[in-house]
């Protein structure tokens, strides 16, 4: 009987870690189709715009605060990996948004993901961790003004 218990507990443990470790999937979608979706529904008003490192606005950029960051997560269960990434880069643009307004910007330059505080530079998407529970995107730019 004891031998039966301790074979019992050391399958446990060697499963253990298997249940632990969470699913972290990198995904890379499109940073203005979450813009153009967030503009459409009415969360930003298009007063602020974005632009991803590697994509400057065209007229003369004066930058009132640099290194703004935005890290959100939202609830990924039950929702496709791109459906969870696209709502919680909705929620990022939205933060960035405030910010800017708050700020007397009218632009949101230099965007680069920045998830657990790693750059990543892409003229064309977004970096976003998705798991069976959580999603989350982290951004960072520069609040500017553009003329």
């Amino acid at each position: 009987m004891h031998f039966k218990k301790l074979a019992i507990t050391t399958l446990l443990l060697c499963a253990l870690p298997a249940v632990s470790q969470a699913r972290d999937t990198a995904v890379y979608l499109p940073f203005d189709k979450a813009v153009a979706e967030a503009t459409r529904s009415g969360k930003i008003d298009g007063s602020v715009k974005f632009y991803l490192a590697g994509n400057p606005p065209a007229g003369k950029v004066s930058v009132i605060s640099p290194g703004a960051v935005t890290n959100k997560k939202t609830n990924a269960f039950n929702k496709s990996d791109a459906e969870a990434c696209e709502w919680v880069a909705q929620s990022a643009i939205i933060s960035l948004h405030q910010a800017a307004k708050s700020a007397g910007a009218n632009a949101v330059t230099n965007i680069v993901s920045f998830y657990k505080s790693n750059e990543r530079k892409d003229a064309q998407t977004y970096e976003c961790h998705a798991g069976a529970i959580m999603a989350g995107v982290a951004l960072k730019g520069d609040l500017a003004k553009v003329q």
